[in-house]
């Protein structure tokens, strides 16, 4: 099993989404190339949802004509639907990701349409993808717990992740959305997943509520996964989970990665000082540990 696991950099997206101070768009962009020049391989750079539904990143266009884009690095951007989809390619987007749930009523109250009504608001957008020589990659949430409806079968994980990568999603993110999974929960679900969709096509994103992300992590890195989503800084954080603190800090996985020998192309010294410039921006000290007491050095 490879030691070089793949970060892939949330932050500019899923973090900046739910923020509620303003950034700006010349900020955005100088955090996307920041993120470039620490040693992300995978930089999400925004969404083309619709600004009514996310306003923080209403100048999604803008950010992804105006960030330094580096060989070997992959920005993909979040679209909810072929009108998305139509949008990012007009500015150039080559990888795209698409979101679901494996809970039936989170669907339901985020994006007003069941499971399978979802999968099949993909369907153009993949095909359109297709044709275009576009990548894309699948996020399903909820995958250990859904604010609404509570417990998430396992395999109604399996059946939505299967169905994502049957339609042509290169790689599949498991997130566990409002952060209340733990290790043995996050392995067993991992392991059914794994036995549907190929474990080089897995990712875990994780948020941390309830402070369980890196070890949710590291319970799934001894399980053969090798892709990460965190986000700099810990931003972000899901509006519908009481008490929720944000991603996973890249920092942090970066840190503890390293600890074990693994590989990850990120230089931690430049992730740190990424994740205190942000910080500093949003109004908040940084919620990285390592961001923390490396600053403090």
């Amino acid at each position: 099993m490879s030691d070089f696991v793949r970060i892939v950099e949330v932050g500019p997206r899923d973090g900046l989404q739910n923020e509620k101070a303003h950034v700006s768009t010349a900020n955005k962009i100088e955090l996307v190339n920041r993120l470039t020049a620490a040693g992300l391989p995978v930089v999400e750079a925004t969404s083309f949802v619709s600004p009514k539904w996310v306003p923080q990143l209403a100048d999604a266009a803008d950010v992804y004509r105006g960030i330094a884009r580096r060989n070997g690095v992959d920005y993909p951007v979040l679209v909810p639907n072929l009108q998305g989809y139509e949008r990012a390619r007009e500015v150039g987007v080559e990888h795209i990701a698409v979101f679901t749930a494996a809970s039936e009523e989170f669907n339901r109250r985020n994006i007003n349409a069941g499971i399978d009504e979802s999968l099949e608001r993909f369907r153009p957008v993949m095909e359109r993808a297709k044709a275009d020589g576009v990548r894309v990659r699948g996020y399903v949430s909820t995958v250990l717990g859904c604010p609404y409806q509570g417990e998430v079968a396992v395999g109604d994980v399996v059946r939505v992740a299967a169905a994502l990568h049957a339609m042509g999603c290169e790689e599949i993110s498991l997130g566990d959305t409002i952060g209340i999974g733990t290790p043995v929960k996050a392995r067993d679900m991992l392991r059914a997943v794994a036995d549907s969709v190929p474990m080089e096509a897995l990712a875990v994103h994780f948020h941390d509520t309830y402070g369980q992300a890196l070890a949710n992590v590291l319970a799934c890195l001894e399980e053969g996964v090798r892709v990460v989503d965190s986000a700099v800084s810990g931003a972000g954080g899901c509006p519908y989970a009481r008490g929720a603190s944000g991603n996973v800090a890249s920092e942090d996985v970066v840190y503890m990665l390293h600890g074990m020998g693994m590989t990850t192309g990120v230089d931690l010294a430049q992730l740190v000082d990424t994740g205190r410039w942000l910080a500093s921006l949003l109004g908040r000290e940084t919620t990285s540990k390592v961001g923390r007491a490396m600053g403090a050095a």
